[in-house]
């Protein structure tokens, strides 16, 4: 069965980074786009970015824009965010999504059980 499993999410202080990595399985990873997206408390779901399936393309939310870089890995299955300069209203739960085929189409089949980001001083 399909399992992501997010990982490395923490407290850190303003301006900090983290490093959020997220392990999949039961499927063929490196035939499919991947996306992060995440929740803050008391709002909406918000797409973070996503990559394709080859990492040939990258795509940002103007908010992480030159902040964040997501990669991935296809022969170990992972997909990572790299967070540097992290604000607080970058706070939230993070989650790695599935897309449904190799490239973009807005449309997702599987989540993680997502990955706690606070960020505070």
């Amino acid at each position: 069965q399909v399992q992501l499993v997010e990982s490395g999410g923490g407290l850190v202080q303003p301006g900090g980074s983290l490093r959020l990595s997220c392990a999949a399985s039961g499927f063929t990873f490196s035939n499919y786009y991947m996306s992060w997206v995440r929740q803050a408390p008391g709002k909406g779901l918000e797409w973070v970015s996503s990559m394709d399936s080859d990492g040939g393309n990258t795509y940002y939310a103007d908010k992480v824009k030159g902040r964040f870089t997501i990669s991935r890995d296809n022969a170990k299955n992972t997909l990572y965010l790299q967070m540097n300069s992290l604000k607080s209203e970058d706070a939230a739960v993070f989650y790695c999504v599935k897309g449904i085929g190799p490239y973009g189409s807005g449309y997702y089949d599987y989540w993680g059980q997502g990955t706690q980001v606070t960020v505070s001083s």
